[in-house]
């Protein structure tokens, strides 16, 4: 199995063209990003992917932004997944990233809701991998336990930083849900939560180590489950952002760290850590971090 890497545009004040050798530069597969909406902006994009030989994953959210419409109904969400569907597959996405539904909705109306997102998705051609997400319908590792049980089909993208603030703790105490949810886990955004917030300060800081781990042991416990599925390859978008979750000083908001250099920190070590668990030789178990990776992260 071989693990490919995306840069999200999600923070990124530069161009496409400067995102893009960015990523080529740390060795990243491609790129993850809204379609743009602007027909001309959309052909640039398609260029520039095409001329660095980038892939792309397409981002989607279901009416509202990564926060839904609170009144928006289902069918409002289905109407806004499929004109989104369609935008993006002008750009031959590898599959969509989405950011569906509504934390709000009782349990029967989001199973009925991502049965028939995911019947669009197949009448499109294109495979919907459904992100865990606050404010979005799999806000916790429970009601997305429940609607995976009833749709065996369903795909997700775990961000499980998401789930660490919503529940005031690292998941090692779910770990029975995480490796349950795995089983239909696609992709990954690799951000690193605290008990308090969906984004530490910065993954290298030692007093982050336990969240770093414990996050490595869920995104460990994706890659058995692939393995095991068969899969060929798998992703992993490094997703450290802004908008709130990038912590600043008080009074003059400088932020305290580098987006890019975060996530192109995460991502590598990612990759490394990808080579070891996958080697031949390895004998590591589950959830036990090697000695390379902590001495990489300056953990002792």
């Amino acid at each position: 199995m071989r693990l490919d890497l995306f840069k999200t545009l999600w923070g990124h004040d530069g161009s496409v063209e400067e995102a893009a050798l960015l990523a080529v530069d740390a060795g990243f597969a491609g790129i993850e990003a809204p379609a743009p909406q602007d027909d001309a902006a959309l052909d640039a994009f398609a260029s520039v992917l095409a001329a660095h030989n980038l892939d792309y994953v397409a981002e989607i959210c279901t009416t509202g932004s990564y926060v839904p419409d609170r009144h928006a109904t289902p069918e409002d969400h289905l109407a806004s997944l499929e004109a989104k569907i369609e935008r993006s597959l002008l750009l031959k996405p590898r599959f969509c990233n989405v950011m569906g539904g509504c934390d709000a909705w009782p349990l029967d109306v989001q199973i009925d809701f991502f049965r028939r997102a995911h019947a669009l998705a197949e009448r499109h051609g294109v495979l919907c991998s459904f992100e865990t997400h606050r404010g979005r319908s799999f806000f916790n590792p429970w009601v997305t336990r429940d609607v995976l049980r009833a749709l065996p089909e369903l795909r997700i993208t775990c961000d499980f930083s998401h789930w660490v603030v919503v529940c005031e703790r690292l998941m090692d105490s779910e770990m029975d849900t995480i490796i349950e949810v795995a089983e239909q886990a696609h992709h990954i955004h690799s951000r690193v939560g605290y008990d308090q917030g969906p984004q530490v300060p910065h993954p290298r800081a030692p007093e982050y180590a336990e969240a770093l781990v414990s996050h490595e042991r869920c995104w460990d416990a994706i890659w058995e489950a692939q393995a095991r599925r068969g899969y060929e390859v798998t992703t992993m978008t490094p997703e450290f952002g802004p908008d709130g979750y990038l912590h600043k000083l008080p009074f003059t908001g400088m932020p305290i760290a580098d987006l890019w250099e975060m996530n192109r920190w995460v991502g590598l070590r990612q990759r490394d850590r990808f080579s070891d668990f996958h080697s031949p030789s390895s004998s590591r178990t589950r959830g036990s971090p090697h000695p390379v990776i902590l001495a990489n992260a300056g953990i002792h």
